[in-house]
């Protein structure tokens, strides 16, 4: 039912309102999720939809500092805390499962190697954020520096990152997660191999359109396989350049990406739309013709008000709407909207790392 986009229709704003993944680089020793993430969650667990942070499949996803992972013990039982307090409270929580690929530092590499990608690109000016001190989350003290230069993966490599995925899917459901999204967005691993630019390889991950689509399709199926696609979603960017990562045709890529995705009947595309000051609008055209390739759920973020996302929903164009930032200040958010109440502007020094302050104190109305 929490996927049914008929069933979603006859619901009002408040429960079809979602947080969507935000990195907070707040995990402890060996990235594991903390209490205070448990905390942090179960505030916000009157989202229709909470999706986790960005986390990462392996020490190799990983691209910043002090983000949780998912695949070690420690790891699973930190986020077991997370789920069962968000579902003590009465939410629902799906697991944004994140492999970086080129956007991370040989410090955050295992053995100080460097970090992987579909070719060997650096997008420059593409900044991670990267604890050089070593000092730990508590202190938030970090630095963005440029991500270095990646080598292209082996075609030899590849199935054992599809198999990180798929593992990392059923660490979630042990962690009690009630599904995982795949993070195919924002430039990271699965979007450099879909967009043209960022992958130049000659062999059957790259050069034609179903060739680019090929490694977001295999690893798609194989955590389906592992959970079922009925708790599986995926996020992606489709007219956005962020992390450097462009394709030439954008509107046709992504609409074939939509495509391949009904057809192995996953639960949603989460569409991030892009959220910076004079941003590009994406095409009403656009999101019509999303609709009617892909029959299950839409899920639409990027700056969206409460008047955007009851068009959109009014449109048809989206069964559900994330609210990014506004989650981070008011944990009582789908209330605040509901009934019109003045929203808590998010202290964006604290983003970051750091402790309860900017994180667990934000009052609820």
């Amino acid at each position: 039912m929490l996927f049914d986009h008929y069933a979603l229709n006859a619901l009002p704003l408040k429960n079809r309102i979602v947080m969507p993944p935000m990195t907070r680089s707040r995990a402890g020793a060996g990235d594991v999720a903390t209490d205070m993430m448990a905390d942090y969650y179960a505030q916000r667990a009157s989202a229709g939809l909470i999706v986790s942070e960005g986390t990462q499949i392996s020490q190799q996803g990983q691209g910043y500092a002090w983000t949780p992972g998912i695949y070690s013990d420690a790891q699973i039982a930190g986020w077991k805390k997370v789920t069962d307090a968000v579902h003590k409270a009465g939410g629902k929580i799906f697991a944004q499962l994140w492999h970086v690929g080129r956007v991370s530092h040989t410090l955050l590499q295992p053995g100080g190697a460097a970090p992987v990608s579909s070719s060997a690109i650096q997008a420059p000016g593409v900044k991670v954020f990267v604890d050089v001190e070593g000092r730990g989350p508590e202190n938030g003290v970090g630095e963005m520096v440029q991500h270095d230069m990646p080598r292209a993966l082996t075609r030899e490599e590849i199935p054992a990152i599809v198999n990180d995925y798929a593992q990392a899917a059923r660490n979630a459901i042990a962690a009690g997660f009630d599904g995982i999204e795949l993070h195919g967005a924002n430039g990271y691993l699965i979007n450099q191999f879909i967009d043209s630019q960022a992958n130049l390889r000659d062999d059957e991950y790259g050069g034609s359109l179903q060739n680019r689509l090929r490694f977001m399709q295999e690893v798609v199926t194989a955590v389906s396989e592992a959970i079922g696609k009925e708790r599986v979603g995926i996020r992606l960017a489709p007219l956005t350049t962020l992390m450097g990562s462009k394709d030439d045709t954008p509107e046709a890529t992504y609409l074939a990406a939509a495509s391949v995705l009904n057809e192995l009947g996953i639960a949603y595309i989460h569409i991030a739309e892009a959220d910076w000051e004079d941003a590009p609008v994406m095409p009403a055209a656009f999101k019509e013709a999303l609709r009617i390739i892909f029959q299950g759920t839409l899920i639409y973020s990027g700056k969206y008000t409460k008047a955007r996302a009851e068009e959109a929903l009014a449109n048809g164009w989206a069964d559900l709407i994330g609210f990014g930032r506004p989650f981070i200040a008011n944990p009582d958010l789908p209330h605040r909207l509901k009934n019109d109440l003045p929203l808590n502007a998010p202290i964006k020094e604290k983003f970051f790392g750091g402790g309860k302050e900017g994180y667990l104190d934000y009052p609820a109305s």
